[in-house]
């Protein structure tokens, strides 16, 4: 049992007269009884100090809470996939309009990127090569589509 939980439980009790201290107490000890993490419990005026416990930041992914971000190719790259398949995986290593530098997939066969080329990029994972958390946009800006087979 977290800290953060019996010091929002013991803020509320302490704050709210209806709670006897006595209530409070028993209620206390049979959370402390449950296993935790840390070594030493907070005292009742610790965790009344301390307040309630903030709410943990909300996770982003990989395009930073955006649905697509706009990048400018650095440099284009051939990784090799994980253990069970092999292939030539074309990447890109993309700035991004954030200020960020990562490693996006191109998908489809054949690519027309250079250096300089301005792209749209997506979140979307690569299985099978690691790191490999975005993929470009195939068809806007300097990205063309992929090609049709005749």
């Amino acid at each position: 049992m977290s800290s953060a939980v019996i010091q929002s439980f013991a803020s509320t009790a302490i704050r709210s007269g209806f709670i006897t201290f006595s209530r409070v107490l028993s209620q206390w000890m049979f959370r402390a009884s449950t296993p935790c993490n840390s070594h030493s419990m907070a005292t009742l005026n610790q965790m009344h100090r301390a307040g309630k416990p903030k709410p943990d930041p909300p996770k982003l992914g990989p395009t930073f809470g955006c649905p697509q971000l706009k990048g400018v190719v650095l440099k284009t790259m051939i990784r090799k996939p994980k253990k069970p398949n092999s292939a030539n995986r074309k990447c890109a290593r993309v700035r991004l309009s954030n200020g960020k530098e990562v490693i996006c997939f191109i998908p489809g066969e054949g690519h027309n990127l250079q250096e300089h080329n301005i792209v749209l990029v997506e979140g979307g994972r690569t299985q099978d090569l690691p790191g490999v958390k975005l993929k470009i946009v195939r068809g806007k800006y300097d990205c063309a589509h992929v090609k049709k087979k005749k």
